[in-house]
């Protein structure tokens, strides 16, 4: 499959929005609707461009994306129909390399991303009790290992 990682740019704040939906719905399966609903409200006021932000397009389509504040990965999700493909480890290692990034937070109740982001090199440092909206869903916080 060819792709491409691409600069985000406003036009696209559609396609990144159902990307994020298809894909929380696919592998979020503990985020209950009421809050899946309220995150979703405030990704539609979201400035993306806050973040560096990069879109990962295949067919003129984006199917996944990534965005990272400093040197931490606040967002990483891939069109389902996209996952296991090895296309989520070609952002990481774009963040990583071309970025600077180096941490990244896990929905504990996510074991897939725990387990995709190990494989990365990342190790978990540290276990909240509430995500960052103060909502019952622990994070693990993850760094990337000094041997990665």
């Amino acid at each position: 499959m060819d792709f491409q990682i691409i600069k985000y740019q406003p036009q696209y704040k559609n396609q990144v929005i159902s990307v994020w939906e298809k894909s929380v719905l696919a592998t979020h399966h503990f985020l209950i609707e009421k809050d899946f609903l309220e995150i979703k409200a405030l990704l539609h006021d979201y400035d993306f461009e806050v973040l560096e932000m990069f879109c990962l397009i295949a067919d003129h389509k984006i199917i996944g994306f990534i965005g990272i504040y400093q040197s931490k990965i606040e967002m990483l999700f891939l069109d389902p129909d996209h996952i296991g493909k090895g296309l989520g480890r070609h952002l990481i290692d774009f963040a990583v390399t071309k970025q600077g990034a180096r941490l990244v937070d896990v929905n504990e109740q996510n074991t897939y991303a725990k387990t995709f982001y190990e494989k990365a090199g990342f190790q978990v440092y540290e276990r909240t009790e509430k995500d960052d909206f103060g909502k019952d869903y622990p994070l693990l916080r993850m760094k990337l290992s000094e041997s990665s």
